[in-house]
């Protein structure tokens, strides 16, 4: 029994689950909101909550507090910019291009914190997409931080190609059979006449 224990494992050690928030963290940061499961965004919601209150402080205890939690070398960098910044071999960002980039905890603390800074808590939203993971059925929702509904992207997630794929594959099927049915029909009528010919 689990009495008295707050929290979710979500299938995760200790190491893996902050891994995991600290990740989606930076990804709420810089883009405004992302779609994941419900436990998750449950999960996630205190862990950003709790990032954005420090943030609003502003002293260097907090920010020292903020980067020990997501990590000071985070680099945000949006989709629309993923082109223009160079990489190297393996993928990753050059050091070069490293100390130009904008950082997550600055952004953070210079254009996310100052947004909420007359609102006492509640900077998420989690919204239901009433939409179910092909793979495992999961429950899936957006966490977004108020106030970016309209700036955000769209709210949805990652469309299935599974029913297209299918889709293609009975179509191919069904030229197959309709070539094969063209072929096997003079072989039929050959035999017919041959029998009439016979009688």
């Amino acid at each position: 029994m689990r009495h008295k224990i707050a929290g979710r494992k979500l299938g995760r050690n200790t190491s893996h689950r902050k891994a995991m928030w600290r990740n989606m963290a930076v990804s709420l940061f810089t883009h405004g909101q992302i779609t994941t499961t419900v436990p998750k965004a449950k999960s996630l919601k205190p862990f950003v909550e709790k990032l954005i209150t420090a943030a609003k402080k502003g002293d260097l205890a907090s920010r020292r507090r903020v980067i020990a939690a997501l990590g000071s070398n985070r680099i945000m960098i949006r989709s629309e910019d993923d082109e223009n910044v160079p990489r190297n071999k393996y993928g990753e960002i050059s050091k070069v291009e490293r100390k130009a980039a904008p950082k997550v905890v600055k952004h953070l603390f210079e254009e996310i914190a100052p947004k909420f800074a007359d609102r006492n808590g509640g900077y998420t939203r989690i919204v239901k997409l009433g939409k179910h993971r092909i793979g495992d059925g999961a429950d899936l929702c957006v966490i977004m931080l108020v106030g970016d509904e309209d700036t955000g992207p769209q709210v949805g997630g990652q469309l299935s190609r599974r029913r297209d794929k299918a889709n293609k594959r009975m179509e191919f099927a069904a030229k197959l059979r309709k070539a094969d049915a063209k072929e096997e029909a003079p072989v039929v009528e050959a035999e017919a006449e041959a029998k009439e010919e016979k009688e």
